[in-house]
């Protein structure tokens, strides 16, 4: 049998110890390098490194039911919707339980990653030592790079981004304070959800640029993701009887006193909230259309009006970012479009990158890499072989229009898609490629350094 190749993870939140672990179970030697003291990425709560979004009341949005791994449950008496701290736990267990941690280098982060010409890769880490690996997995998450929109004006009071928020006390106090909230994506309904709390914010505003529909995280006494309809169904049926639903549990927004959304509740990506409709209702907030300009210590919006404000928690999405590559097709453009890539992995002309977990999947992120890994270990084994480049590129063109078709135009909805298509597509895909290896004799593609 052909040597292995060596593979260099970036990343040690769930995207990057998954596929770890899938390359250990087909004997592929790997290192990951994480710029943190521990695993966790986003989950791990004021984590070092800077890319932790968790505030502390965070709770994951996806029930328990949909974002375990396949082969390592969670536990029995978790709740359905578990706080942060009890998810970064189970990493931890899940790490160790697969004897993970010994590969990962902390404190370490990959400053440069250079393919050489005809293949392999030289990583340069922050300790200023360069090694050479045979494939690059790339695992650093997009929910780290916050985006901030310019608006014309200046505002002299206090603003922060909602990736930097930890409590309604830090690390600004916002008791007592006319704060605005911008945005209506999950961390802003959670966000703005605390703050409007009586005891809270003296006043409580959100700005949204459009109306959105709110999905509840219960339907009949279970959580709303926990039995999806069939992925075999075919998406227009799905998304119909999926809008009739959430219609009739929440009924039209402008009940609540919100904008009614000018789409349907699929073409968009999904903002779900069990606590934002009720503080809408009761009077705790109130929404504001879409910032026309800053004023000192104000904000002037698109109808004329202003509000005196005295903090801005800017809730406005992230961008996708790979600052350790230099070379322009590797990195998202200036859109937030990533490069196109086969089956959200691959780069058809370059055959030892893989991105991992580069997605904003419906219902669930965390186990997302996991279904990758399959593909990318099979690869790498030599038991899968992808189209010709020609195929893949009519592929990748034909995923993202029924992936991201449906929804309208935005820097947020260009990694959409929906988890249960397109691991079932993902199936069939790694069997198709098996065939094809069979038929091109188990070659490898990555060969392994001398």
């Amino acid at each position: 049998m052909s040597a292995l190749p060596r593979v260099c993870i970036i990343g040690a939140g769930c995207s990057g110890f998954t596929t770890a672990k899938r390359l250990q179970d087909f004997g592929i030697p790997f290192d990951i390098f994480e710029a943190s003291d521990d695993i966790g990425g986003n989950w791990y709560f004021d984590n070092p490194n800077g890319m932790s979004a968790c505030y502390k009341s965070l709770h994951i949005d996806t029930s328990k039911w949909r974002f375990a791994f396949e082969d390592y449950p969670v536990p029995d008496d978790w709740p359905d919707y578990p706080h942060h701290s009890q998810l970064l736990q189970y990493f931890h267990d899940y790490v160790d339980h697969f004897g993970l941690r010994e590969h990962i280098t902390f404190n370490t982060r990959v400053e440069k990653a250079k393919r050489r010409e005809g293949g392999g890769w030289d990583i340069t880490l922050s300790s200023g030592e360069t090694r050479s690996y045979d494939a690059l997995a790339v695992a650093n998450g997009h929910h780290w790079a916050a985006r901030i929109p310019d608006y014309p004006g200046e505002f002299t009071g206090e603003q922060l981004h909602s990736h930097s928020y930890r409590s309604p006390f830090e690390p600004v106090d916002c008791v007592g304070k006319r704060v605005l909230v911008v945005g209506m994506g999950n961390s802003a309904m959670d966000i703005a959800s605390e703050l409007s709390q009586r005891p809270m914010a003296d006043k409580l505003f959100v700005s949204t640029r459009r109306g959105v529909w709110i999905f509840p995280k219960y339907f009949r006494g279970q959580p709303l993701d926990k039995n999806p309809a069939p992925a075999w169904m075919p998406k227009k049926v799905r998304q119909w009887l999926g809008a009739r639903m959430v219609k009739n549990l929440v009924g039209k927004m402008s009940d609540y006193g919100l904008p009614e959304p000018e789409i349907g509740p699929f073409e968009s990506h999904g903002t779900v909230s069990g606590e934002f409709l009720l503080r809408a209702g009761s009077g705790d907030l109130t929404v504001k259309p879409a910032i026309e300009k800053l004023d000192g210590d104000g904000v002037v919006f698109t109808d004329g009006t202003r509000e005196q404000i005295d903090v801005i928690v800017w809730a406005t999405g992230y961008d996708i970012s790979f600052p350790f590559f230099d070379e322009p097709s590797f990195k998202a453009d200036a859109d937030n479009r990533p490069p196109p890539l086969f089956k959200r992995i691959m780069k058809p002309e370059v055959p030892d990158l893989f991105y991992m977990g580069l997605a904003q999947p419906l219902p669930t992120l965390v186990n997302f890499a996991e279904q990758q890994s399959k593909l990318v270990a099979a690869y790498l084994a030599g038991e899968y072989a992808p189209p010709p480049p020609e195929t893949m590129h009519a592929i990748i063109a034909a995923d993202e229009e029924y992936h991201t078709g449906q929804y309208y135009k935005a820097r947020r909805h260009t990694i959409q898609l929906d988890f249960d298509d397109y691991v079932r597509d993902l199936k069939k895909e790694i069997e198709r490629g098996r065939k094809r290896a069979e038929k091109q004799g188990k070659a490898m593609p990555v060969p392994a350094a001398a």
